[in-house]
């Protein structure tokens, strides 16, 4: 019997990607996009249906379509979204997945940028789910930050500002993962049954002064209150770039867990096409003739003098 295929998170274009690609699976004969929002433009083979988080309209999407293998591909650093919905999107899926008499297989994407203690949440719950389903595969794909010509983040925002602040005295060095192989790697776990948790990235890293080097604008070092600062005014929503969805994917912090792709390359056999520079240059390469971000308006500025100087 053809397989029956459940993505969340299809607004996005990763998501997005991996269920058009599935769709064209011989073996898939049905790939249902839920989301709040529908796929983007041009996309084909999916099937959407809305979801709304704070109702069981996600049970009954997969009770109704009888899916046997779920991906949650809603944890997107795309956009800054609520760190409470990310959650609770999670676990609408986990307990969806739990109730079903259909889901066989799992694939959950967690995030090299999220924050630490979110990360151990997730995969926390997981696991709860694994416990109270031993005959349930499912597997936990932790993705560095995706980079790449059609690629659009914090973090890139930021690196392509006119003024980038950075703490001083602090080069931290980032992990990328090149936007092919993000989702040629979570359509490869979908389609076996290795379970765990993985991290797909990179095997190297790339200084944060190398990358702003070759795309960002005015490199402007301060202290880490400062910084701090900026990402207070980034909450009220009067800058875009120096949020802490930016500042944790290039960890400011001096002790950086760098991500580990060898056990996914032997789960799978595969491993990323691009390293971590690779992928970066590639994101280069396509903004080299891009208009430059915003730069610091006088409120960041003031900011940060307060920060600094403590006024």
């Amino acid at each position: 019997m053809a397989r029956v295929v459940l993505v969340t998170g299809v607004s996005g274009p990763l998501a997005a990607r991996v269920a058009q690609t599935l769709s064209e699976n011989p073996g898939v004969g049905r790939v249902i996009g839920a989301d709040s929002s529908p796929p983007p433009a041009g996309v084909e083979g999916i099937e959407y249906q809305n979801v709304d988080l704070h109702d069981g309209s996600l049970d009954r999407i997969v009770a109704e379509s009888g899916a046997e293998l779920v991906l949650h591909l809603g944890l997107d650093a795309t956009e800054t979204s609520d760190r409470a919905d990310g959650l609770l999107g999670t676990l609408r899926v986990l307990g969806a997945a739990q109730r079903s008499d259909t889901v066989r297989r799992l694939v959950v994407r967690s995030n090299a940028a999220l924050n630490a203690d979110d990360t151990a949440e997730v995969e926390r719950h997981v696991h709860a789910l694994r416990r109270r389903r031993p005959d349930l595969s499912v597997a936990v794909m932790r993705l560095a930050n995706l980079i790449g010509p059609s690629v659009d983040t914090p973090l890139t925002r930021y690196m392509h500002s006119r003024v980038v602040p950075t703490v001083m005295g602090r080069d931290p060095r980032v992990q990328f993962l090149h936007e092919d192989d993000g989702a040629e790697a979570l359509v490869r776990m979908a389609l076996c049954e290795e379970t765990g948790v993985f991290d797909a990235c990179g095997a190297d890293t790339v200084p944060l002064s190398h990358c702003l080097r070759r795309v960002g604008g005015q490199r402007l070092p301060v202290p880490a209150r400062g910084l701090r600062a900026l990402r207070g005014v980034a909450r009220h929503g009067r800058i875009g770039y120096a949020g802490a969805s930016a500042a944790r994917s290039v960890e400011v912090g001096p002790h950086v867990s760098r991500l580990d792709p060898a056990p996914l390359c032997a789960a799978l056999g595969w491993a990323p096409a691009y390293s971590s520079i690779e992928a970066f240059e590639s994101y280069a390469h396509s903004r080299g003739r891009a208009a430059r971000g915003a730069g610091l308006r006088p409120i960041h500025v003031l900011a940060l003098a307060r920060a600094t100087f403590g006024r």
